[in-house]
């Protein structure tokens, strides 16, 4: 046989295996939405606006409420050699915890279901994709990197708007109370500093694509999922470095992205690229703490 005709015969063999490959999950997720959107009665306002709340919630709740008891208790032990802010007091003291559920209970239920009534009549107004065909992979990529790029504008600047004497005494002042952050905190805001910071970032990606309803709920489980770690004061292996925001807190200068290329365009990360922590400031996949392998200079003198 030809060598050429073999080798079409190959690819065209791996080709086609690595279509079922994709298929078989593709099909799970695409019946499984069927199964989720048949729940909600195939309504449009059920799902986006009940379906919203409920995802939103778990995803913050779930690991929220993990790191809580660590903050809590300091334990399990060895997860302490991961503290950023190692100075700090800790455990954290239950009635200051006790206080930030208080407002983070009320933005995770008031504040966020009237926003998700909003977001709906914004999306018939806009038009959006719904129904049970799921978008395809490739596209899913797409979209989220778009929203990625909108969410970090808007965030960048609406945050750094809020670092105004005037918006920082009478709002932004809130949040950072919490000098040395734990997870739960990501959202202990003013209401309305989680809305324009929060909230509306996170909703206009998908809102100009029109896009699935799935690539929303995606989307804002991933915002808030990064949100969450980059407000625990551990930086954990195999997860994103929460070391730039975690410097934001400590010194309310630097870093008012959540990406960082804004902050590397406008030049409002110097300090930060200066400092020492800078050189732990990466994705790390060693299971042994960074502050061991990249210690302060003062720390080895």
């Amino acid at each position: 046989m030809n060598s050429s005709i073999e080798k079409e015969l190959i690819i065209t063999k791996y080709a086609r295996h690595l279509q079922r490959v994709w298929e078989a999950p593709s099909n799970f997720f695409q019946n499984l939405w069927i199964t989720i959107y048949e729940w909600f009665g195939c309504d449009d306002y059920a799902t986006i606006v009940w379906g919203s709340f409920i995802i939103a919630n778990l995803a913050y709740w779930i690991p929220g409420i993990c790191f809580t008891l660590i903050d809590l208790t300091g334990r399990p032990a060895f997860i302490l050699k991961y503290r950023i802010q190692e100075k700090s007091p800790y455990p954290v003291p239950f009635n200051r915890v006790l206080k930030a559920l208080a407002l983070v209970v009320f933005n995770q239920t008031v504040v966020l279901f009237l926003t998700k009534v909003w977001c709906y009549h914004m999306m018939v107004w806009r038009g959006f994709e719904n129904g049970k065909t799921l978008p395809t992979f490739q596209r899913l990529m797409l979209e989220l990197g778009f929203c990625v790029i909108i969410e970090e504008i808007l965030f960048y600047y609406s945050h750094r708007l809020l670092h105004h004497s005037f918006f920082y005494k009478y709002i932004h002042k809130r949040h950072h109370e919490w000098t040395s952050p734990i997870g739960i905190a990501a959202l202990y805001a003013h209401p309305i500093e989680h809305v324009i910071c929060n909230l509306l970032p996170a909703f206009f990606g998908p809102f100009l694509l029109g896009t699935h309803i799935t690539v929303f709920w995606l989307w804002y489980c991933l915002a808030l999922l990064t949100t969450l770690n980059a407000h625990t004061g551990f930086h954990l292996p195999l997860l994103p470095s929460p070391e730039a925001h975690n410097f934001h807190h400590l010194k309310f200068t630097d870093n008012y992205g959540a990406m960082g290329f804004l902050d590397d365009l406008h030049g409002t990360n110097k300090n930060f690229r200066n400092s020492e922590i800078y050189q732990r400031h990466f994705w790390s996949l060693s299971l042994a703490p960074l502050k061991q392998l990249y210690p302060d200079k003062q720390k080895e003198e």
